[in-house]
């Protein structure tokens, strides 16, 4: 199904079906220490009562942010990890995906949520507000298409986090019916004029990638396994300087997808000096410096680790049709059927 497709099935239902709702996160009790990260925190649904004017508000900014997409016309593709959200759209199956956020659209959006009371009662249980969700109803297939945007720590406010900041800060609004700026009370929760991605018939349409990656834990999962990519190339016994890419790992999620694609494509496994000799000739090819000591690959800068890992996720590849050389850590491994 096309973009354009769900924007008319939105477009097309009755905005006074339209529900709002609040997803929070919270640490699972008695989590095993070897779980993934991706397993070990557990979703729940509010739904949130609202009024016509936000309901209006909600459905309007979501078909004119769909509509701003459409118009780049962007070409969908299946998610892949390490490409970019520049200039394509992506697609996510949940067919055979299980992990904890599945229940929330394979199981709790389907049912009655229970309604939010309020959101201090949420966070004082140490949940964490996690994203927003906006569901319209698709009366003529029976089903619901859902848009989803991930919720920042800074467009949360409750009055006990405003009475600890007492002296930094209050909330105020300006009402354009008497020009008069007023005290804002109560709990507030910023709504921006943005959807992440969306939800229907078992498909996630990924718009922004690394928020979707962050509402669903795939970005903390990625995290965590480049940690095991690390621990299994200091195994080969090829590489020095390895404590970089580990400091890299803390401050940077871009390396994450790197090494996760390095462990998916898994030639490092049967590294060895025929490889690495191999690895050197490339890099001369094509005049960037790979860092080589006493047999191994050496990591002694920042520039030592784009190289490296550039070598190990295949980078440099040649086009069967045309001879010409492409750099990209993206690419599918295609079958031989000669």
């Amino acid at each position: 199904m096309t973009l354009q497709e769900i924007s008319d099935k939105i477009a097309a239902t009755d905005v006074g079906d339209l529900r709002l709702y609040f997803i929070t996160r919270v640490l699972k009790d008695d989590i095993k220490k070897r779980a993934k990260i991706i397993d070990k925190y557990l979703f729940k649904v509010f739904q949130v009562d609202i009024d016509s004017e936000i309901r209006q508000y909600l459905y309007d900014l979501s078909i004119e942010q769909l509509e701003k997409v459409i118009k780049r016309d962007f070409e969908m593709v299946d998610y892949d990890v390490v490409s970019d959200d520049t200039q394509h759209l992506f697609t996510y199956s949940m067919k055979n995906k299980v992990f904890s956020f599945s229940d929330v659209v394979c199981n709790q959006l389907s049912k009655t949520p229970p309604k939010m009371q309020s959101i201090e009662s949420i966070l004082s249980n140490e949940d964490e507000l996690w994203a927003y969700c906006v569901g319209f109803n698709d009366t003529a297939n029976k089903d619901w298409i859902y848009t989803f945007r991930k919720i920042q720590s800074g467009k949360v406010a409750t009055d006990e986090k405003e009475g600890k900041n007492l002296l930094k800060t209050i909330r105020t609004y300006f009402d354009t019916s008497n020009q008069k700026l007023e005290l804002l009370k109560g709990e507030t929760v910023n709504l921006d004029k943005q959807v992440d991605c969306i939800y229907f018939d078992e498909i996630f349409y990924v718009i922004k990638k690394a928020y979707f990656e962050q509402i669903v834990g795939l970005q903390e999962e990625y995290k965590e396994q480049s940690k095991t990519v690390v621990e299994e190339l200091k195994s080969t016994g090829k590489f020095d300087g390895l404590e970089i890419i580990e400091e890299k790992i803390e401050t940077t999620p871009s390396i994450h997808k790197k090494l996760v694609r390095i462990a998916r494509i898994g030639n490092y496994r049967t590294i060895n000096d025929k490889v690495i000799k191999k690895m050197k000739t490339v890099c001369n090819k094509f005049g960037v410096k790979l860092n080589i000591k006493n047999g191994k690959l050496a990591i002694e800068e920042e520039a030592d680790i784009d190289i490296v890992l550039k070598m190990l996720a295949d980078y440099y590849k040649t086009g069967d049709v045309s001879g010409k050389a492409y750099g990209t850590f993206a690419g599918k491994e295609l079958a031989n059927t000669n």
